[in-house]
């Protein structure tokens, strides 16, 4: 490999080229279609697996297939309007509701760590227990500063500046919105309580962790691995930690769960809009939303009738209009 061709390879993500050749597997073995490809083949491919591919399933077979065909010198047939008419009759035919991670909420965040304590206690006091150290470090950090899994997956020792009782400065040289390349620095505050710099210092003595990932890999014997554990690992100890806990469906939450849970934190303490985008990383107002639960404008006026109905004899009249909100913001 040239010294030009290398860094063209490093400026693409090794997950991005991994989707990117799938793609192309996918529509020229797969279905058996022809690269260079015409916009009529890519049509077709897309009509022949719109009902069992998802909308994002199928955006990024388009990205892979026209990655291909840029970078052999080829026009794009992906950006065709036969093309893309396709792609909006499908998302209009056949709409999918958007799977969206369960949030970590506060007090269930709260119940996790609880847990991890109990049991770092009674671990045996002539073994380090890493692993629990580890995950009650991960679930914090990834809380208070909202990280994505590739995020905590990426966090180097030497990048890190952490100051009991005071704070703690992180520094990742690659995130998902930064075009630019400089990397971003992130800080995280020290808490009396829930204290991500506590439990990352903890967690770090504990291992030995001078330089490299930051979470590693823990055997049953508890050796430290040397690489840093994958984005999908993340996602099971998760759920594990939260399973453990007594959080009933655990199933249902993912990484982006501790981000979700910020975000919605964040948004019952009142923070604006443009400081939680500023602190979270996100591009657009559109983005931010979609990790945001919102409010239910009826919660009050069921708390109200639930009241009302405990203290008045029940009335099993039809309700009148007087009884709904007159105006109701949503």
């Amino acid at each position: 490999m040239s010294s030009i061709d290398q860094y063209v390879h490093a400026a693409t993500r090794a997950n991005t080229r991994k989707a990117y050749q799938a793609a192309v597997q996918h529509f020229e073995h797969e279905w058996g279609g022809f690269l260079p490809a015409t916009a009529d083949s890519v049509a077709r491919y897309l009509v022949d697996h719109a009902r069992t591919h998802s909308l994002n399933t199928l955006r990024q077979r388009l990205a892979g297939l026209a990655a291909w065909h840029l970078d052999q010198g080829f026009p794009d047939p992906t950006k065709a309007p036969h093309v893309k008419k396709v792609l909006k009759g499908i998302a209009e035919l056949h709409p999918v509701v958007e799977k969206r991670a369960r949030p970590i909420q506060l007090v269930q965040l709260t119940a996790i760590v609880s847990h991890l304590d109990q049991q770092i206690a009674r671990q045996d006091v002539h073994r380090l227990p890493l692993q629990l150290l580890r995950n009650k470090a991960l679930m914090l950090i990834g809380f208070w500063r909202a990280f994505r899994s590739d995020e905590l997956a990426r966090l180097n020792a030497k990048h890190i500046q952490a100051v009991p009782g005071s704070g703690m400065e992180i520094y990742l040289p690659r995130t998902k919105g930064d075009r630019s390349g400089q990397g971003r620095y992130f800080k995280a505050p020290a808490l009396k309580q829930l204290c991500p710099v506590e439990a990352y210092l903890e967690w770090i003595n504990a291992a030995e962790i001078t330089q490299g990932p930051v979470f590693r890999g823990v055997n049953r014997w508890g050796q430290l691995a040397d690489d840093a554990l994958h984005p999908s690992s993340i996602i099971a100890i998760v759920r594990s930690c939260c399973q453990k806990a007594g959080i009933e469906g655990s199933d249902a939450f993912s990484s982006h769960s501790l981000r979700r849970g910020f975000a919605n934190w964040a948004n019952d303490q009142r923070w604006d809009t443009k400081s939680l985008m500023e602190y979270v990383g996100w591009r657009d107002v559109h983005s931010a939303m979609r990790y945001i639960d919102a409010p239910d404008p009826f919660a009050r006026l069921r708390m109200n009738h639930e009241s009302s109905d405990a203290e008045a004899p029940a009335n099993h009249s039809n309700p009148s209009e007087t009884d709904l909100p007159r105006r109701t913001r949503i």
